[in-house]
């Protein structure tokens, strides 16, 4: 079944969105696929094919990526709100989502849900139309991430986004910010620059996407899960479902599972090669 997938994974650069959900029905993920569908996450709107600048293969330090099990994920959102409370976001910016749909005709009534971050991607559509190089992917991580003190507000960057990853900061605030609470003195931690949510500031105005939490690296790049020092959004799944580590270390977990279960990546027709991946 793993050469399967292989060789379906191999064929989306060529095959339409029907043949390709034709594909998925028939090695037994109907499921997942009926969700992909019914959230427009297979590309229908989007012609964009991303292309890398530099073809050349980038060899990183560090590959971060995340691995997704779809049968473990139970829809309880722990992730949406571990990732708001570590990143202070503000109302209408929400680094990760979760998608939830109700099937008919399945034996029982438990709906899907599925978990979406960034995807960062190897070849990301939304850096190379920035008109002001503020969003990028770092060389030493292949973290995709946004300078807020380049970035104008254009949005390009979202329009370009075939998953839809990214948020625009419109100044909305919570009630505990917008009451000058104890709460609003506490700065957000996200890229390590501490910034404290002020009227007109950034990043307020700019473009808002997740950035696997880097803030929380040492100064290696590195993460550790036994300190706590690991993406909110993995370190809080209640269901164990969201698995995160380095593609480059071989025992690392995210490897060690990409070896040993069935997998797809959404939209890799637009040739985006996301560094997240689904277990079916």
């Amino acid at each position: 079944m793993s050469e399967e997938i292989k060789e379906i994974e191999k064929e989306t650069q060529h095959i339409g969105r029907d043949e390709f959900l034709s594909k998925l029905v028939k090695i037994g993920a109907g499921t997942l696929a009926a969700t992909i569908v019914s959230n427009g996450m297979l590309g229908t709107a989007s012609k964009l094919i991303a292309k890398s600048k530099n073809e050349t293969p980038v060899k990183r330090k560090y590959h971060y990526g995340m691995v997704i099990d779809t049968r473990r994920c139970v829809g309880c959102r722990s992730c949406v709100l571990a990732c708001k409370a570590e990143n202070k976001t503000p109302p209408g910016v929400s680094y990760t989502v979760v998608f939830e749909e109700i099937l008919e005709n399945r034996p029982n009534d438990k709906p899907v849900f599925m978990t979406k971050p960034c995807f960062h991607c190897e070849h990301p559509p939304c850096t190379d139309v920035c008109p002001v190089s503020a969003t990028y992917k770092r060389e030493q991580d292949g973290i995709v991430v946004v300078d807020y003190d380049r970035c104008i507000g254009c949005r390009y960057c979202m329009t370009a986004c075939p998953y839809s990853a990214r948020w625009f900061d419109f100044g909305e605030n919570y009630p505990a910010v917008e009451e000058k609470t104890p709460w609003a003195e506490v700065p957000s931690p996200e890229y390590k620059q501490f910034r404290k949510r002020e009227h007109e500031k950034s990043p307020i105005g700019n473009v808002r996407k997740c950035t696997f939490c880097l803030h929380l690296q040492d100064e290696k790049g590195q993460y550790n899960k036994a300190e706590g020092r690991w993406p909110a959004c993995a370190k809080t799944c209640t269901g164990k479902a969201i698995h995160f580590g380095d593609f480059n270390d071989p025992n690392s977990e995210v490897s060690v599972l990409l070896r040993e279960r069935q997998y797809i990546r959404l939209k890799e027709e637009l040739g985006t090669s996301p560094n997240v991946y689904y277990l079916l």
